[in-house]
């Protein structure tokens, strides 16, 4: 049995630990400053939890790990990177004013990982509890899906605390997502001179633009979005060489199928083109059954509270394709991801942190 001497929620305590995290700054893809967060981030684990954090090396960077020993219930998941680069901080610190946090990642997700941690330290007894904090969440999870599937697969349960959707509700659905790219490959030639000698890659991605965009299906929840598309080198050449990026967003495992199968027969319309395709449907969907249990729990525990689905995804997409009780959207309740608005509400810290000790309760003692 994990015990340790039970702290009540504070809002200044958690406002001190969110502070440290924001100001070391975890910009995806830099491997340094996510090792000085997940150093930051397991000191406040052993510090408000006890304990030993451990991290997890990989090639992106250190994942951080926390057990309370015994059986396994419950998997606390989280990630520590954010999207923005290093220096941010410089024009947007860490401010509270007027009810409101700013500063980058407040909000995703590192406010969220604080009252996670903080409603934890609020039970004597951590035993069955598991907490998971990745460092390449908003670059796909690529580095850390198989550690995440685990753990899940071991707890049974998973609690992710990603941001509230709007209004403080919680997230039991999420469309699966992808990001595909078609690789065109035509024939130079001289657009003066002899264009006809020239397979034109800008032509064969303007007709594949069209294909990729009519595989929606709006009525079923389906959207594929052409989002990116180059070509060419100067404005006297004929384009040798094109590239045309989409983003995927599904309801069902059955879509997810189709999509990738409609990506993977597209064919050239123009003689001598060549098409390649890459990417897949990464993030599955995550089936609002999996969360039924636990948002049953949550709404006895904050009567009131939403249930939403959004379009985004998340590790919970991973954890609820497994067949894992899953609740998401339990962290921050405030708004602008990924932007510079981006904010947390200072009074909905301790309510958020109370539900997580009153969920962890109920799921170890169901």
């Amino acid at each position: 049995m994990s015990t340790h001497t039970a702290v009540p929620v504070s809002v200044n305590a958690m406002l001190a630990d969110l502070r440290a995290l924001v100001e070391i700054e975890s910009p995806s893809g830099d491997p340094t400053a996510l090792a000085a967060s997940a150093k930051a981030l397991a000191q406040i684990l052993e510090n408000r939890l006890g304990g030993q954090a451990v991290l997890v090396e990989g090639e992106a960077g250190p994942h951080v790990r926390w057990s309370g020993g015994g059986e396994p219930k419950v998997l606390i998941l989280g990630h520590h990177d954010t999207v923005f680069p290093l220096g941010t901080l410089e024009r947007r610190p860490f401010l509270i004013e007027e009810g409101r946090v700013t500063g980058p990642g407040v909000f995703d997700m590192l406010g969220g990982l604080v009252q996670a941690i903080h409603g934890l330290a609020a039970l004597e007894d951590l035993t069955g509890v598991e907490i998971l904090v990745t460092c390449d969440e908003e670059n796909g999870s690529h580095t850390s899906r198989n550690l995440i599937e685990e753990r899940a697969r071991a707890c049974g349960a998973a609690l992710v605390f990603e941001g509230a959707a709007e209004g403080g509700g919680l997230k039991t659905g999420r469309k699966g997502c992808g990001t595909f790219e078609a690789l065109i490959t035509g024939r130079a030639s001289h657009a003066g001179l002899e264009p006809e000698a020239g397979v034109n890659a800008l032509v064969e991605a303007a007709h594949q633009v069209l294909r990729i965009e009519a595989m929606s299906r709006p009525e079923v929840g389906t959207t594929v979005t052409p989002t990116i598309a180059s070509a060419g080198t100067q404005s006297n050449v004929v384009p040798a060489e094109a590239s045309v990026f989409a983003d995927v967003r599904v309801e069902t495992a059955d879509e997810k199928d189709r999509i990738e199968a409609a990506f993977a027969a597209l064919t050239p319309h123009l003689d001598e083109a060549v098409i390649e395709v890459r990417g897949s449907v990464g993030r599955p969907p995550m089936p609002q059954t999996a969360a039924t249990e636990l948002f049953a729990i949550a709404s006895r525990l904050l009567p009131g509270i939403e249930a939403v689905a959004v379009g985004g995804g998340s590790d919970g997409n991973f954890t609820a394709a497994l067949g894992v009780a899953t609740l998401d959207g339990l962290g921050a309740v405030g708004g602008g991801a990924h932007a510079d608005q981006e904010y947390l509400l200072v009074d909905k810290m301790a309510e958020r942190a109370n539900l997580v000790t009153g969920l962890v309760t109920a799921i170890r003692t169901a």
